[in-house]
């Protein structure tokens, strides 16, 4: 009873709401009615009474011709007549005649309706007939309509109509309700004898045919369920390495982590005779490392280092993080050959301009196809020696591993395979130019999740398998069906470490940006910009130098006092194109620096090194603003990592919009990197910008990072697999409802 009254109260509420608002139209309609009939029945009676009226006036018998007005007004609609003489003479009328009318005021007789007046007995209906006399003078027969009648007829129309819509409601209220309650009824008994197993005990039961739909989508509805609970058990969790080291201790106990990437953590290199251990700048090794030593477990990755074959062990094993180990790299070795196949030839010159936008001609050898299948293979083998189980957790990473996620499948099927693509998924026309496309699907769809940092990618993703593969894409529920085997396709933004380790903030802003200026002979007040990227050409160092000489043109106060400090780490230099795009970024630096040469401190400081984590954050902290411009990227962590090293909650982050960094961190300033007015215009705003906006922004960017830190993209990963791992454990009884 209480849910039927919370359907007819609305229900009635809405109706006579919707009645009191259509009185108004149905009052003017009404008017306009019952004034075309008087217009109708005024021109009725003149006619009627004008050749009696006329025989009066010819014969001047002024007094019968009021007593015919008298009687002509009985007529209870007939308030009044009168007759004006043309001339302006004195007016013969009935006794009701308005004292306030006057023949002066009275409608033109050429109107085909008459006119409606207010008067002290109300509203008026007046009309106006010329009346013309056999010697050729005339007048005006003016006939006067009482209209209080129509007041009344309007309110007994509002009131029937107000009544129609009450009864109305309380019939379809009642009607539903009566419906809905034998309906309700018959879907409980069906749901009740549903969760007592009698319908899948017996599909064919009378009542189980309208049941079909929920006996097929109740698994679906509890899986769906449990997603939302659990994300919401998700967003009140703190992900930390101990959180990570839980649910290994829990959901996942006794579960072995393998990671397998291209590139290693940590290098031993050989200086000056002796070994010294580094780690790669690479956006990859920063997610990743935490992740490890949060979880412990194995490594597999190349080694490339020219210490590293003298600091493993008999099994090709190194403990790491060399202060205090936490879990082992497996080094994979390769030849230079096989480096040159594999890595450079086939990832570097093929896959990843191919999968970004930057304007250069992706390249495919065969040979080089064939090394990287070799070493895929390698990889994926090293991953079933290192197993201690049938089924481990293996973290697959980035472009270089395509097809290790199916070689992996093929010798441990039990596996949970999760495959993270760490640069942006092309759309389908672009990727379709690789000749081996169908191979790579197939092998990333070896994979029990594969994760992408945007839901753009991932959505480029199923447009590419729906359009290259015969397979079938669920968008709905995010899988892709292949070879009789799913694979879930979901967003995963990944992050960085939070809190930034305490040996990385440890000097203080100030003390940074004292340091940075007497490292590079600038004054205390002078402004200091700063990027770090690989000399990548991707990352748009050039497009940024151009923005910081149009600054200086734009805002020529800024000349001699702001110098943008660029770190770039060598990378790929085998390759061609690197070693162009390097060469063009320190001639454009050069020939910007000469242009300014009047100026006393450079506007563009180069420094071309591999730098520590340390003194990247030691220039993150100095920097007044920190410039991304990449051309396109997956994510890119170092908006992130600069973000996280302002404690301080000052300085500016001016972010390109083609990052994945740019639709997690709006409050940015996000520019396009090929617009450099635009940019330029960015880089004054952040230099003039006041305390309290950096600080607001800051604030809301530290926040997000924060709450999505590395740990929570590892955490959500690792809680999607112990999913699918359960449900494995299930099994299917779909085919009872199809």
């Amino acid at each position: 009873m209480r849910l039927s009254l919370r359907f007819i109260a609305p229900l009635l509420l809405l109706l006579a709401l919707f009645a009191w608002a259509l009185s108004p139209v149905v009052d003017r309609q009404i008017l306009r009615w019952f004034v075309r009939d008087l217009d109708i029945r005024a021109s009725f009676v003149a006619n009627a009474v004008q050749e009696p009226v006329r025989q009066l006036l010819e014969a001047g018998d002024v007094g019968r011709l009021r007593q015919y007005f008298a009687r002509l007004t009985s007529d209870e609609r007939l308030f009044a007549v009168g007759y004006c003489p043309a001339g302006g003479g004195a007016a013969v009328t009935s006794p009701m005649w308005p004292t306030d009318m006057r023949c002066d005021r009275l409608p033109p007789v050429d109107e085909p309706s008459g006119r409606i007046v207010a008067s002290p007995h109300g509203a008026l209906h007046v009309s106006a007939v010329p009346l013309e006399l056999s010697d050729g003078s005339g007048g005006t027969l003016v006939l006067v309509h009482d209209m209080s009648f129509i007041d009344r007829r309007s309110a007994e129309t509002r009131k029937y109509i107000f009544y129609l819509f009450i009864l109305l409601g309380v019939v379809v209220s009642l009607l539903t309700v009566a419906i809905a309650q034998l309906s309700w009824r018959g879907w409980v008994n069906g749901l009740r004898a549903l969760m007592r197993g009698e319908v899948l005990l017996r599909p064919s039961m009378e009542y189980a045919p309208e049941l079909t739909p929920v006996a097929r989508d109740l698994r679906e509805l509890i899986r769906n369920i449990e997603t939302a609970h659990r994300s919401r058990a998700e967003d009140q969790v703190v992900w930390t390495p101990e959180s990570l080291r839980e649910m290994l201790h829990g959901p996942l106990r006794g579960q072995q982590v393998i990671v397998v990437s291209n590139r290693q953590p940590y290098i031993h290199e050989r200086e000056r005779g002796a070994v010294v251990v580094r780690r790669p700048a690479s956006g990859l090794v920063t997610a990743l490392e935490p992740i490890m030593r949060a979880c412990s477990g194995v490594w597999i990755a190349h080694g490339n280092g020219s210490a590293d074959r003298t600091a493993v062990d008999a099994r090709d094993h190194v403990a790491v993080p060399p202060d205090a180990p936490s879990y082992d790299i497996r080094r994979i070795w390769l030849t230079p050959e096989e480096e040159a196949g594999y890595y450079y030839g086939f990832a570097n010159e093929g896959l990843w301009p191919l999968c970004h936008i930057a304007h250069v001609r992706p390249t495919f050898r065969t040979a080089d196809w064939e090394t990287y299948v070799r070493v895929n293979q390698r990889f994926a083998d090293a991953v079933a020696k290192e197993a201690t189980s049938s089924n481990p957790i293996v973290l697959v990473q980035d472009f270089h591993l395509a097809l290790a996620p199916r070689m992996i499948r093929n010798a441990l099927p039990s596996a949970t395979i999760i495959t993270f693509w760490h640069i942006p998924w092309p759309n389908p026309e672009a990727f379709a130019i690789c000749p081996w496309r169908s191979e790579l699907l197939d092998g990333l769809l070896g994979s029990t999740v594969m994760g992408f940092h945007t839901q753009f990618h991932c959505n480029n993703f199923f447009d590419t398998v729906d359009r290259l593969l015969e397979a079938r894409v669920d968008r709905e529920m995010f899988t892709v069906t292949f070879q009789s085997s799913l694979t879930t396709v979901k967003r995963y933004p990944i992050s960085i470490e939070w809190p930034t380790p305490a040996a990385l903030t440890s000097s203080s802003v100030s003390d940074c940006r004292a340091a940075v200026r007497d490292r590079h002979d600038l004054p205390r007040d002078h402004a200091i910009g700063v990027g770090v990227d690989r000399l990548d050409y991707t990352k748009g160092i050039e497009e940024r130098f151009r923005a910081v000489e149009r600054l200086l043109e734009l805002r020529p106060e800024w000349v001699g006092r702001f110098s943008f400090i660029q770190l770039a780490a060598p990378t790929r230099t085998s390759i061609e194109q690197y070693q162009d795009y390097e060469a063009r970024v320190r001639a454009l630096a050069r020939r910007i620096n000469d242009r300014f040469s009047g100026a006393e401190h450079p506007p563009i400081i180069l420094a071309v090194a591999h730098h520590s984590p340390a003194a990247v954050y030691e220039y993150y902290r100095a920097a007044n603003l920190c410039f991304v411009s990449s051309l396109h990227d997956g994510m890119n962590l170092v908006a992130k990592e600069f973000v996280a090293a302002r404690d301080d909650e000052r300085s500016v982050l001016v972010l390109s919009r083609f990052t994945g960094a740019a639709r997690e961190l709006p409050e940015a300033l996000i520019v396009n990197p090929y617009d450099a007015d635009q940019c330029a215009l960015a880089l004054h705003l952040a230099l003039t910008m006041t305390d309290s906006e950096q600080r607001d922004r800051m604030q809301l960017m530290r926040g997000l990072i924060r709450e999505f830190s590395v740990y929570r993209w590892a955490g959500r990963m690792l809680v999607d697999a112990t999913d699918l791992r359960r449900r494995e454990r299930v099994p299917e009884r779909s085919g009872l409802f199809s």
